[in-house]
């Protein structure tokens, strides 16, 4: 996983946010094969200085990915690759529609109605 973020180009000119940036080339180097489930990532102080960025950005890129399933943090042995590229694809997508559906006036309680019944 470290030589794969050495060949990482974040830009500052990028209108995503830079721990987004972070973010989907972890993602891009899961589902690459590149790091695996079981695998654990280098620290984020390492990661902050091969990208050039803060430590607190890749931290927050590292949340994201914990959120999506992807990653895994546990005190004294770091961070582990959990999950797989479509388990985080999936996570991805109900937080979009959770937030479109928030933009349109429905509750989390009518969202999971809506998508109960689209599961029948």
């Amino acid at each position: 996983m470290a030589s794969t973020m050495l060949r990482v180009n974040l830009s500052r000119d990028d209108p995503a946010e830079l721990h987004e940036q972070v973010a989907a080339e972890i993602r891009r180097a899961i589902a690459e094969g590149e790091a695996a489930p079981g695998d654990r990532l280098p620290p984020a102080r390492d990661l902050a200085a091969v990208l050039g960025v803060n430590r607190n950005t890749v931290l927050r890129a590292l949340r994201v990915l914990r959120d999506e399933g992807l990653l895994d943090f546990r005190r004294g042995r770091g961070v582990t690759v959990t999950g797989t590229p479509d388990r985080g694809a999936v996570v991805e997508r109900a937080h979009e529609l959770v937030e479109y559906g928030r933009r349109h006036g429905y509750a989390l309680r009518e969202l999971l109605e809506i998508v109960e019944a689209a599961g029948s």
